[in-house]
């Protein structure tokens, strides 16, 4: 979880190697070793990992810091967070001495056009996330030619067969927890004695804008809070290509 990722400048797109072979080549790695391969793909400059800095998200930045926490870290602030996980960002970032973290918007043009009432989220969620999410995600990663992410296979619907490494349009996708394991996951909170979000006591075992999240009953899946009572499993930033 250690391993130091050495210094390299960025590279033209046209030069990058291809998600098929990178995937191939760190289908078995550990998450730091992908996050320092993702570094030597594009350099630094070029590299971004995006945190909703949820209830698991503490692990992924962990190894990331340990690799260079200067990566920039780009942070949705969708306007309905729960105040507690704006708390837990601040916190974060202290605890893991990250270096460059954004927190990006939505455009208030297009709030005021599309969801002057702010009930969006309950007459069109997907419209909602997308104003909110996934277009400033996508004006967040133009400077950028590769990303990270942290979703994981055990999360299950569409993220149960995701590779380790993508083609996302332009861009490279990384997905250095894809073959981690719950157990996993908590050993890294235990080692590194990582902050809990505020919200997990209570019942949240997965935290996202705050009208479309709920506790989650003992048995249920993780997820099983996040849009409950609608066929929705995903706010689109990654069931659609960011470019």
């Amino acid at each position: 979880m250690n391993a130091i990722a050495p210094q390299v400048s960025p590279v033209s797109v046209s030069a990058l190697p291809s998600a098929a072979e990178l995937d191939r080549a760190l289908r078995d790695a550990s998450p730091a070793e992908v996050i320092a391969a993702a570094l030597k793909a594009v350099g630094r400059d070029k590299l971004a990992l995006v945190s909703s800095f949820g209830t698991e998200s503490a692990t992924l930045l962990k190894v990331m810091a340990d690799v260079d926490p200067s990566i920039p870290v780009i942070f949705l602030d969708t306007g309905w967070l729960f105040e507690e996980t704006l708390a837990y960002r601040d916190m974060l970032i202290a605890t893991l001495g990250l270096k460059d973290v954004r927190s990006i918007r939505p455009a208030e043009e297009t709030l005021s056009r599309e969801d002057p009432d702010r009930d969006l989220w309950f007459s069109d969620p997907d419209a909602c996330c997308r104003i909110r999410k996934v277009e400033p995600l996508a004006r967040a990663l133009k400077p950028f030619d590769a990303w990270i992410n942290g979703r994981k296979r055990f999360q299950g619907n569409a993220r149960a067969d995701i590779p380790v490494v993508e083609d996302d349009g332009a861009r490279l996708k990384f997905n250095p927890f894809a073959n981690v394991s719950r157990e996993e996951l908590e050993a890294i909170f235990v080692r590194a004695k990582l902050p809990r979000h505020p919200l997990a006591a209570s019942g949240f075992l997965s935290v996202g804008c705050m009208p479309c999240t709920s506790r989650t009953a003992e048995g249920e899946d993780a997820r099983a809070g996040r849009w409950r009572g609608r066929a929705k499993t995903e706010c689109g930033i990654h069931t659609m290509k960011t470019s």
